[in-house]
């Protein structure tokens, strides 16, 4: 890095008592020494994630389930809980979007829990809010999962989800291998939890039954959002299926209850926990309860440390993360800076740079680890990252693909065998219709969506646009060193023009939205070669200048995962979102227009005087339509990387 901004030293003005720093640069020097300082001393960067206030509900619910309650903790979590109530009394799954039922009925019961007055005016509003969407009875799975267990509705108001499911073969049509990894890491130990109807302890017996409309032990409509004719036949034969669950042999039950606990166990992942994702943890640490394993049994002490490891404490105010990303968090920072260094004669930045960079090829999967992923089509050796601290079982895809562009743009050779190992490792993921899924190949078992447990939507991990973005990314920079990987590139940009929208974007499944996603798949484009006269560049071009706002800037809010004619509109400009967009323009060649232009003044004016941005909006989907986050350090870093590559853009046309 220093090698190359000496090398182009003579395009920065002389430091002289006599020289006056430009606006930009002023405010990239300022961005990036704010970065800098928060970097932590083994290298590695991480922001906090935060999701809506299901988490910190569900972590209420389980010190009340477990009888493990710290009244100091639970206070400190309720205060959060109460401070984003919105003012219709509701919960919303994002900043600023309509209440859901599902996640204001935990909030609700957690805070009764806490002690708050059903009459107290937050209580009073939520409780009426939730009665005129006919009350908890139409809230989701999850969360009716957790009322059954509570004793607050009957069994049958959830799906049959028995144990014995660990017992199918692989060719069934239902098999763990035919799910996300997620879906996988939560299912497993709730299979134990509802085929055993483990019961929470609840020690103060409190109850919601004020929140139904009919009693819910009369209830018949808790499928009632089951309306396809495939999803009505699979609610038959489950419900045949829970009529025949008697005559389910003891010692077939207890084979297929060890066969879970030995899987999960499996995959307990230390101080990192199931998975490495909050709903996995909890079910893990209440089934280890339920199967007798002893608080000072080192697992079951693990898995709590797991699980409060995910708090994060402000003042008198706790949230529980639904995980961490610092592996993400990383790279992403890592390639800002790395946009910083092209022009900046700076020896802390480099040295930060290349303690980063170590530190991400350190987490590098070792082959031999033990995991899900290791099934290979290709049968290429090779290793990813997670996106957690560790995650062995469960790398993803789309931090090895841009760990390795990190790691390839230092071209420091001491990387080479991560990045071949990378190489291969992502190669073998790919699906067959070209595109890349986050942790799985070809996880497209769509069918599976219409059983009754699915109606989150979210059971599937296929391939999308943005995730195969960046491996294209990361290939086609590659490429040149492994040739044999080119039909893999080239198999990767076809499938990304397929899935280009009539209006020229693309669609985000990881990031917020349409903004996102064409952001994505033009830096793929830029790196690959396509042409920027090219009709798909042309189109997403003028579909990104099309929506920029008045005031120069971007933004897009999670409505466009409700309604597609949202994309892009109906939100106020995000120092995120323009950065994503300005990246875009600037890959496809758009750097000297006037939009670009625009979008730069936006931020300069956007700026804080810590050198930061400021985007209270949820910037990316858990789960599109049902599970939202809001990653901390999006706005800290992109619109850094915009910036910088705008002065990059003006140093190439001098």
């Amino acid at each position: 890095m220093l090698r190359e901004a000496t090398a182009i030293s003579n395009l920065e003005p002389p430091l002289t008592a006599s020289y006056v720093e430009s606006p930009l640069d002023a405010a990239i020097r300022q961005a990036k020494d704010r970065l800098l300082s928060l970097q932590h001393l083994e290298g590695y960067w991480v922001f906090e994630l935060e999701a809506d206030c299901t988490i910190p509900a569900e972590y209420i619910l389980m010190m009340h389930f477990m009888d493990e309650i710290d009244a100091a903790l639970q206070a400190k979590i309720a205060n959060y809980l109460r401070s984003h109530q919105s003012a219709d009394g509701s919960y919303p799954l994002f900043r600023g979007g309509a209440g859901d039922i599902s996640c204001t009925v935990k909030v609700y019961y957690a805070l009764k829990l806490a002690g708050d007055s059903i009459d107290a005016p937050h209580m009073k509003k939520a409780r009426e809010w939730i009665l005129a969407q006919g009350g908890a009875a139409r809230s989701n799975v999850f969360t009716r999962i957790m009322l059954a267990m509570f004793e607050q509705i009957p069994w049958r108001g959830i799906p049959f989800i028995p144990v014995e499911i660990m017992l199918l073969p692989k060719w069934f049509p239902f098999h763990l291998d035919k799910v996300s990894y997620w879906s996988r890491t939560v299912m497993v130990p709730l299979f134990i939890l509802c085929s055993h109807k483990v019961t929470a302890r609840n020690p103060s017996r409190i109850h919601v039954r004020e929140l139904f409309t009919v009693d819910p032990q009369k209830e018949r409509h808790y499928f009632d959002h089951v309306k396809t004719p495939l999803g009505k036949a699979i609610l038959a034969l489950e419900r045949f299926g829970r009529m025949l669950e008697p005559l389910i042999p003891k010692a077939v039950r207890k084979k297929a209850t060890q066969k879970a606990f030995d899987w999960f166990t499996a995959r307990l992942n230390g101080v990192d926990g199931l998975g490495a994702i909050f709903p996995a943890m909890v079910n893990a640490y209440e089934a280890l309860d339920f199967l007798g394993v002893p608080p000072d049994d080192e697992r079951r002490r693990l898995a709590r440390e797991s699980i409060d490891r995910l708090l994060v404490f402000q003042g008198d105010s706790v949230y529980c993360q639904p995980c961490v990303s610092p592996i993400w968090d990383t790279a992403l920072t890592s390639l800002t800076l790395q946009e910083v260094a092209r022009h900046t004669a700076d020896l802390r930045l480099d040295a930060a740079l290349s303690k980063g960079l170590k530190w991400l090829a350190s987490k590098q999967i070792d082959k031999d680890a033990p995991g899900d992923w290791r099934v290979n089509r290709a049968g290429l050796e090779g290793g990813g990252w997670a996106f957690q601290f560790g995650n062995d079982y469960y790398p993803d895809v789309d931090d090895s693909a841009v760990v390795a562009h990190a790691l390839l743009g230092s071209e420091d050779p001491s990387f080479d065998d991560n990045l071949r190992r990378a190489a291969n490792w992502i190669a073998g993921m790919q699906s067959r219709n070209g595109g890349f899924g986050a942790f799985d190949a070809d996880n497209t078992y769509y069918y599976l969506n219409s059983i009754p447990f699915a109606d989150h939507g979210a059971l599937l991990d296929p391939p999308t646009a943005d995730v195969s973005a960046r491996c294209a990314m990361f290939l086609a920079r590659w490429v040149n060193r492994q040739p044999e990987l080119r039909p893999v590139l080239e198999r990767t940009i076809d499938y990304l023009r397929r899935e280009q929208e009539a209006d020229g974007s693309w669609f985000g499944r990881w990031g917020t939205n349409y903004i996102y996603g064409t952001w994505s798949v033009l830096l793929a484009y830029e790196a690959a070669g396509v042409p920027n006269d090219d009709p798909s560049v042309r189109r997403a071009v003028a579909w990104l200048k099309s929506i920029q706002r008045e005031d120069g800037g971007w933004g897009e809010d999670n409505f466009s995962y409700h309604d597609p004619s949202y994309r892009g509109r109906f939100h106020t400009s995000t120092a995120f979102q323009t950065g994503f967009a300005l990246i875009a323009l600037m890959a496809a060649g758009e750097a000297g227009s006037p939009e670009v232009q625009a979008g730069v003044d936006y931020l300069l004016r956007q700026q804080r005087p810590d050198g930061f941005w400021n985007d209270e909006c949820f910037t990316a989907p858990g789960f599109p339509r049902v599970f939202y986050l809001k990653y901390h350090g999006y706005d800290k870093f992109f619109p850094l990387w915009a910036l910088a590559r705008y002065r990059n853009e003006r140093y190439a046309l001098a």
